[in-house]
């Protein structure tokens, strides 16, 4: 087993040794935003402008990942999971069984939401590889939840970024700094606002790979990324973990698992070896002990004072030949750190009827106490409460940097199915300032025309039945106004359009009284609308029916019952007259006699 361990390790040098001169290779022929196409050719690809790369503006706050490269062989894919037979790379290149099924799920779940996002399951797997080794090699329960936590090292600025506790400890039990939490390992902050419940289980759990995978699938997709661009997926790679040697990384994994992967059992998977920014010792929680927590230096003693001499006498301590300090040199201050306030930048008092888009954008400005413009600063814009309203591609959070006018704009807002005023929310990444709440309204859908589709007249006898049900269109500035509300009443006049007491009626409640008022219609997605049928009691006359949708528009119809006609009697035929005795044209006529 020993010298088979050791036969493993010295191959798996090799080949990572191998590996790693091909992608430091590739890092070195790209530039951060250049990326290259199926051929090989160079494409420039710059992330997006609302990709943030600050450290507690990505899913894992820059923390550590794993550097192990995949098998330079393809794996060959197979039928049953857990045989690795004639497969290139064993348990290094299969995937777990819950781990596989919930990055799958991830994509099928994504290709019904965000179909433009073209989000491969193949890719969750690379980042779920690079980042925790699959979940340790499968160690999860049944439910999908790790045996163990699986936590990040404290960001605490010694190696890693600097963040501050985010969630009192709950999460990453660190009620200090934050630290990368699960299989996916997001950090608190992100959680908050990405976490997604994968299992629906109702809750959502960082330590859960169904939970975890949907969550980094929304959290790729967002900004509308179509993923099967090489710059937008460069930009979504980038934003997970801000370094070029993580997307490179990632990179090979995903084309390597691209050619194929198979299936194996839970807690079977190969552990990774090498962490970023350390070595094989240093992975912390490789043996399920759940922390990767890296050890802080211990701090140097302080060196005694030393006495004071007496000034100009070239003593120890003295003023005259002691060794001067160096001075202190105070670190140079960021641009955030001279953000004062906030100002509104953008357009003001935006309204916009429920699933359409505002034509206006937020924006927010970030000034110094003086007034003056602060640019490359991190605003954090977010949709607060509990609106259905979101940015562009689904999200209620995004971070913009100041242009050179200290000026960040919001991504477009989409406006909910929920009315009312909506605050978005204005905040200085990594820096307290008061924030700055913008106010949107979102109004109820409306129309400002009906119409009816038909043209039969409608007409009844008493106590009888309108055989024509009343269609309707309804449309707003002369496009399909869809699921609109409409009221429908039987009204007594065009003067008086209180409820009639009498005529027709759409039906009868449950004790037994007629219906002649409808609410809580609504057009359908092509703006049409088909009424109940209408019945009549035993009054006779002409009624009229009102149609009222949200917004204004109206229609009045006429419905009339009328008693049905009387037969008339058929009349007696009449006796042919007799025929009068005519002349015969055509013999001569009698001479009259002779006056003489």
């Amino acid at each position: 087993m020993a010298a088979q361990f050791g036969l493993r390790l010295r191959k798996g040098a090799a080949t990572t040794a191998l590996a790693a001169a091909t992608v430091a290779a590739l890092a070195a022929s790209q530039a951060p935003g250049v990326t290259t196409d199926s051929a090989g050719r160079q494409t420039t690809g710059s992330p997006s402008p609302e990709m943030s790369t600050q450290a507690d503006e990505t899913a894992t706050g820059n923390s550590r990942y794993y550097t192990d490269l995949p098998p330079l062989d393809s794996p060959t894919p197979t039928t049953g999971p857990g045989d690795t037979s004639g497969t290139a790379g064993g348990s290094e290149s299969g995937i777990p069984a819950t781990v596989l099924d919930a990055y799958k799920k991830a994509e099928a779940s994504l290709r019904a939401s965000k179909p433009g996002c073209n989000l491969p399951w193949q890719l969750l797997a690379a980042i779920g590889k690079v980042e925790s080794g699959q979940a340790r090699g499968g160690r999860v329960d049944t439910e999908g939840t790790t045996i163990g936590k699986i936590l990040g090292p404290q960001l605490n600025g010694n190696g890693f970024a600097n963040i501050s506790d985010t969630d009192n400890g709950v999460y990453d039990d660190d009620s200090t700094h934050d630290r990368a939490v699960g299989p996916m390992q997001f950090i608190p902050s992100t959680w908050e606002w990405a976490g997604r419940d994968g299992n629906d289980d109702g809750a959502e759990d960082p330590n859960n790979i169904y939970d975890a995978a949907l969550s980094a699938g929304h959290y790729l997709c967002r900004f509308d990324w179509d993923l099967s661009n090489d710059a937008n997926l460069r930009s979504a790679i980038l934003s997970y973990n801000n370094s070029t040697e993580y997307y490179n990384t990632v990179m090979r994994w995903l084309e390597h698992y691209r050619k194929g992967t198979h299936e194996i059992p839970d807690g079977t998977g190969s552990l990774p070896q090498t962490p970023s920014g350390g070595n094989g010792n240093n992975t912390g929680g490789r043996n399920g002990g759940g922390s990767t927590t890296s050890p802080s230096p211990k701090p140097s003693k302080p060196s005694k004072p030393s006495k004071p001499g007496k000034p100009g006498t070239g003593e120890p301590g003295g003023g005259g030949s002691s060794t001067p300090k160096p001075p202190t040199t105070t670190p140079p201050g960021t641009p955030t750190d001279s953000v004062h306030h906030l100002e509104n930048a953008g357009a003001s008092n935006l309204t916009a009827m429920a699933g359409d888009t505002f034509t206006g954008r937020l924006a927010t400005r970030t000034e110094t106490k003086a007034g003056k413009a602060v640019a490359k600063v991190r605003v954090r814009f977010t949709v607060v409460g509990g609106t259905d309203t979101t940015f562009t591609g689904g999200e209620k959070v995004a971070t913009v940097i100041t242009d050179s006018t200290g000026k960040a704009t919001a991504p477009a807002l989409v406006a909910g199915e929920k009315t009312g005023t909506v605050t978005v929310r204005a905040t200085v990444v990594g820096r307290s300032v008061t924030a700055l709440d913008h106010k949107v309204t979102v109004t109820a859908r409306r129309a400002d025309a009906l119409a009816r589709t038909g043209t039969t007249a409608l007409t009844c006898v008493p106590n009888g039945e309108f055989a024509e049900q009343i269609e309707l269109k309804a449309t707003y500035r002369g496009e399909v106004a869809d699921k609109v509300a409409v009221r429908a009443t039987l009204i007594k006049s065009l003067l008086d359009t209180t409820v009639n007491d009498k005529g027709p009626s759409f039906d009868k409640d449950a004790a037994g009284n007629p219906i002649r008022t409808l609410t809580g219609l609504e057009t359908d997605a092509d703006g049409a609308l088909k009424l109940p049928k209408l019945y009549s009691d035993d009054a006779t006359g002409t009624f009229l029916l009102r149609i009222e949708t949200e917004g204004g528009a109206t229609l009045t119809l006429e419905l009339k019952v009328e008693d049905p006609a009387e037969p008339t009697e058929p009349t007696e035929p009449t006796e042919p007259a007799e025929p009068t005795e005519t002349t015969d044209a055509t013999e001569p006529a009698t001479p009259s006699p002779s006056a003489s």
